[in-house]
Formats: structure tokens, sequence, C-alpha cells
């Protein structure tokens, strides 16, 4: 007898219809899987097996064929177990094969015929909630998570003995529903706050216009001048999480199987790679694409500490993601796409002992080891960093004094209405920040006033701005603009952007406040 169940397979962060066709027939007892099946889908002909007969089922001494169509698609994982259980039922009759028609189920098996949770249940939640079925069998562990999908009925089930019961039609369990709004609001956990930052009041400022607009920081400054602890802070002064961003960012953590039993992604996340990770690692990769660091930070930050330590190939890598906000990787089959929306941060030693420019220790470095120094980060991926800034240590009084600068709730409002007025401006775009502006929405919502026009003339001719330099101050311009509630971007607006910009051998120690 033949029959069928519909599954998915993960590809990136997208989820492609899988069919399982399962053929049992008079004969010789085998199992068979065809259809282009990893090692894990494999394998799940004895999990399958053994699962079946410890959940009371009857598992068919037969003939047993099974294709996962369709052919010419790789599958990976062990998310086809309860497929391929639910088809093997319905081809031995011991469950209805119309009641397959109508849902589809995705799931792993445990040998005890337990059902366990899967990584990228919202993806294949979505597709099916896009495809053709009304609901979607889930381990229970997995509800919570496909149920963040508006329209879909989403059954959960604990064990393979449920799976069959529901689908004989002897019991149906309650479809599994969450609170969206209730989970974004949830707690999230305990803060760094900047705060706890003593001093730094012109890096604080900056880290408040990068987190405004989304922009991208490279902090240069001795060893223990607090470029990492400005970084750590960032995240505690960016808005908090929209719907879409959360379920975006919890997508990709998913697939990742980062989820950590949380169903919701509610802060924005932070990730700080250690320097010798490798490009893969980095930007995503492998024989079955998985996500890397840059798309694990979309929509929160991606820290880079000692940048100039990083492998000259991965911060080449970089620079796709810098620019179009996503990443692909080819595969002799497909291609996946990888959201890298992020904030880039990074930081550096200004030259290899670490204190050039510090006033409290002489710098032992030849100019030939600075000159290499900065070799490890190449123009073309300095061209795509916004704001360049010189960190300084404390002075001994701001350390000792006890004073507290501002705590991150006051920046984080004047940065939420910075974002308010970007988000009025670019609605409709799929743009959410004016670091993610094009060239084309760059010149529309851009407007110079005649001084700011002749300000960065004037820019063009003593810093040598590049094509993309110039839309890159405008950005910094706009969002310093926004800070100010101003409609067009005037002069000074230009001259701090320009200032921003510029390397820190070549301007005063300090971005102006």
């Amino acid at each position: 007898m033949l029959a069928s169940a519909a599954t998915y397979a993960v590809h990136g962060v997208e989820a492609v219809e899988v069919t399982v066709e399962a053929d049992v027939r008079p004969g010789l007892p085998s199992f068979t899987i065809v259809g282009l099946p990893d090692t894990a889908v494999r394998e799940s002909r004895e999990r399958v097996r053994a699962a079946l007969v410890n959940s009371g089922w009857e598992f068919p001494l037969q003939r047993i064929t099974v294709n996962l169509a369709p052919a010419d698609l790789r599958k990976a994982g062990p998310g086809f177990d309860l497929a391929l259980a639910a088809a093997l039922l319905a081809a031995s009759g011991q469950v209805s094969a119309e009641r397959l028609g109508d849902v589809a189920v995705i799931g792993e098996v445990g040998l005890d015929g337990s059902a366990r949770a899967v990584r990228g249940a919202l993806a294949m939640a979505d597709a099916c909630a896009r495809g053709r079925f009304a609901g979607l069998i889930v381990p229970c562990e997995s509800a919570p998570e496909a149920s963040l999908v508006d329209g879909l009925e989403v059954l959960g089930v604990a064990t393979l003995r449920q799976l069959g019961d529901l689908l004989a039609g002897i019991a149906r369990p309650d479809p599994v529903r969450v609170d969206r709004a209730a989970l974004l609001r949830g707690p999230g956990g305990d803060e760094l706050d900047l705060d706890q930052v003593r001093g730094h009041v012109a890096a604080k400022r900056a880290l408040e216009v990068a987190a405004a607009g989304g922009h991208n920081v490279l902090m240069i400054g001795p060893p223990g001048s607090g470029k990492s602890m400005l970084a750590r802070r960032l995240p505690s002064i960016l808005p908090p999480l929209s719907l879409d961003e959360a379920l975006e960012v919890t997508r990709v953590h998913s697939v990742a199987g980062l989820l950590a039993g949380e169903p919701l992604v509610r802060r924005r996340p932070f990730r700080a790679p250690h320097h010798s990770i490798s490009t893969p690692g980095l930007i995503g990769g492998g024989s079955v694409p998985t996500p890397g660091e840059v798309s694990l930070a979309t929509r929160g930050v991606l820290f880079l500490d000692e940048v100039a330590e990083f492998s000259r190939a991965a911060l080449e890598a970089l620079r796709q993601p810098l620019e179009e906000g996503c990443i692909r990787i080819t595969r002799s089959q497909r291609t996946a796409r990888f959201p890298a929306t992020f904030s880039f941060v990074a930081a550096a030693n200004p030259c290899p002992c670490g204190h050039r420019g510090d006033p409290r220790r002489a710098c032992r470095c030849t100019q030939g080891q600075i000159d290499r120094q900065e070799s490890r980060l190449s123009g073309p991926l300095l061209d795509r960093v916004d704001m360049v800034l010189n960190v300084q240590p404390p002075a001994r009084d701001e350390l000792i004094s006890g004073t507290t600068g501002e705590p991150s709730r006051a920046v984080r409002e004047r940065v939420v209405a910075a974002r308010g007025l970007q988000a009025g401006r670019l609605a409709g775009t799929g743009v959410h920040a004016n670091s993610e502006m094009t060239n084309a929405m760059v010149e529309r919502h851009c407007g110079l006033t005649t001084a700011g026009r002749a300000a960065l003339r004037s820019a063009h001719d003593r810093v040598g701005l590049s094509a993309r330099g110039h839309h890159r101050v405008l950005r910094v311009a706009r969002t310093l603009a926004d800070l100010e509630t101003a409609d067009r971007v005037d002069r000074h607006h230009v001259l701090q952007a320009v200032a921003y910009r510029e390397r820190p051998q070549s301007r005063a120690l300090e971005v102006a406040a």
C-alpha cells in the first residue's frame, strides 16, 4: 500500500516542502530510503523502527521503500522522522491516510517513541502557512515557536503514540496558541548600562549616534581604555526589537539551534567571536549551509575585538554583508540566503604595543610596525565604516570620583525618538534605519541646506571622500539631524559626520561632542 506525508526541509532560513512517500509491499523484509538523504536521514530507519515498536504500533515486516521528493534536493537532519513514521502507519493501514492530506508533520523521534524538537520550526511553520495545509503537527517542545506564525493551526504531540492516535481519530490535542506581543514584552534579563562607564563623554555620544542610525563603528585606543566596555553596552541603548525584527532574529537562531527553550528572541543579539574564527564561522557555510556570526548578529551588534588579529580573508568577507545586508552561500544544488543586517563595531590598538597616542606610556613601535598593523584593515573595508573613534583612557579623577554618567534608559529614549522619525520617513520601503538607505534614498531624504552643501563640498576637497564615503557621510549627518529633530541637514551635521569618518591620526584626539 502507498501513503504519503508532507514535511519540510530547511535551506538557509527558508523551508522547502518535502513529500515522504512510503510504499509497503509483500516481500523479504527490507527498509530503503531514497531521495538524496544524508546520514542522519538514513539512520532514521532504525529510530523509526524502534520508536514504532516501543510505542505499541506494529512495524510492517515487509518490503518498505520510502522516497523523499523532490528527489534532487538533498535532505539533511533528523526532522523527517515523524513524517516518515506517519507515512508508514498510513501505508500499513494502522491509521487513515486521508488525515495526512490536510496537515504537515515535522519532528524527530527517540527510540522510546518520544517526539523531540527540531531546528527551524518557525521557518517550516511559515512555509506551511503559505502553502496548502491547514495545520502542522510538531513536537510539543517546538509548538510554541511554530505558533508564532499567524493563520496556522499548530498541534503538539509528545510521543509517537499521540501522533498515531491523532491520525487515527482517537484523540485530538487542543491547538497551541501563543500571545506574541506578550512574549515580546517579557523580561529580557539584566543589561549592562552606559552609566557604568566613567568619562568617555565624546565616545558615548558617538555610540548614541551609531545606535540612532545603525551605523558601523571602529574604536581605536590603547589597551584598557574602555573600548570593549563601551561596545558591550551598545545594545542597552538600541531600540527594543519590533515584532517583525524579533521573528527574523528568532528564525535565524532557530535554524542555528540557539533558542535555548525560548520560543521568541526578545533582545537584540550581541555577538563577539574570537579572532581565531574561520571565514565560514564568521560568514556562514558548510556542506549544508548554516548561519555564521554575521547572520546571528542580525538586527543586533557584531563586535570584533582586536580586529587586526582576525584573518585577512575573514575580514574581507565582511565587505559584502556590510554593503548588502545579507549573505548568499552557493553550493552545487542551491543558493542559501541569510540575513545580515547588523551594527558592525570593531576595536583595535593603534599600534602593536598598543600605546601610540597614550599619554601615560610611550610607544616603542617603529613606523614599519605601525604601517603593518594598519595594513591589516584594507581600504575597502574601512570605507564601509561610518565612524572612527579615538578612545583614550579616562582621567584619574573620572575613575575615582564616583560620578556616574547618563543611564542607558535616557539615551535610549533619544535613540527611539530618532528611529521613529526614520520609520515614518522610510515607511513601506523595508528599510528600518538611516544606515540601510540606498543611494537613491540618501539623495531623496538627506536634504542639505546651502551651508551644509558647502561644507560637504569642502570635505570632498580636504578629505577626498570616495563615492561610498560621500553617501555614508550623508547617512550619519541625517542621523545627527534626526537626533536634533531637524528637517534638513545643516553645516554642523556634515562637519561632525566628516570628523567621525576621519582616522584619529589625522584629527584631534577626541571627536567633538
